[in-house]
């Protein structure tokens, strides 16, 4: 059985906690939190540890912390050639130091404290300095998902720019959409099939195929009807006008 430990109390941390405990191949033997109480109702408070010099033996230690945080974390760790990784999509291995074996977990997919995640369907991204640790990680990763792949830390930079514009400012200009139906006395919800749709689309089509709109249709007088009701939101004005400019220069 792996032995884990691991480095953290947000919200991906509180999720690999809930997973391995379910994991009857791997084996939870220590949590890390800087305030023990975050933890609770999550594990056993002898599971739960305040000071890294008190670290148990592990095969493997995850921290799973703010990518500011994790140098510093790494450097305070007192045992050395122990296998370590971070799961930042952003940060390569370099943050970790050169006191121990290095690599990265890195789980794509957006976390929130109160939404469960099946993980099978969790795409993790792995890398690893030698091959024997990226063996180790992968098992690992191969006890919680169905979706386990060997990416590299320029690809993850790159994946991670892509998921950025894929999900957080897809989800922001939900947020627009969801102010503009309140402001209006409709509820957001009557979107939700919509938007369903579209996110299905894309499992079938590329998203440039997928696209429909007035852009693409170059609608002119839809948009500045468009254009003439959001006059009151420069903010909102600018992101549809920029939207709409980069939707069309794409499909010239």
């Amino acid at each position: 059985m792996i032995k884990i430990a691991i480095i953290g109390s947000g919200n991906v941390a509180q999720h690999l906690i809930t997973v391995f405990q379910k994991t009857a191949t791997v084996k939870l033997v220590q949590v890390f939190a800087r305030k023990k109480e975050t933890l609770s109702t999550l594990v056993p408070e002898a599971l739960v540890t305040s000071d890294l010099s008190g670290l148990k033996e592990a095969d493997l230690y995850i921290i799973a912390v703010s990518d500011d945080a994790i140098s510093d974390i790494a450097a305070q760790l007192n045992f050395t050639n122990k296998l370590i990784v971070h799961t930042s999509g952003s940060s390569g291995m370099e943050v970790l130091g050169n006191q121990n074996r290095k690599g990265v977990f890195y789980p794509l997919q957006t976390f929130s404290k109160t939404k469960a995640v099946d993980f099978k369907t969790v795409p993790l991204c792995l890398e690893c300095e030698n091959e024997a640790d990226y063996q180790l990680l992968e098992a690992v990763a191969n006890a919680i998902s169905d979706k386990v792949y060997r990416i590299s830390s320029e690809q993850r930079q790159s994946l991670h720019v892509a998921a950025v514009f894929s999900c957080n400012f897809v989800n922001h200009l939900y947020q627009i959409g969801d102010e503009i139906c309140r402001e209006n006395n409709i509820p957001f919800e009557i979107l939700f099939p919509l938007i369903q749709e579209t996110a299905d689309k894309i499992k079938t089509l590329s998203p440039q195929a997928a696209q429909t709109g007035p852009a693409i249709r170059r609608d002119q007088k839809t948009i500045e009807r468009h254009l003439a009701f959001l006059k009151d939101n420069p903010e909102r004005t600018e992101i549809y006008q920029l939207l709409t400019e980069s939707i069309q220069k794409n499909n010239d």
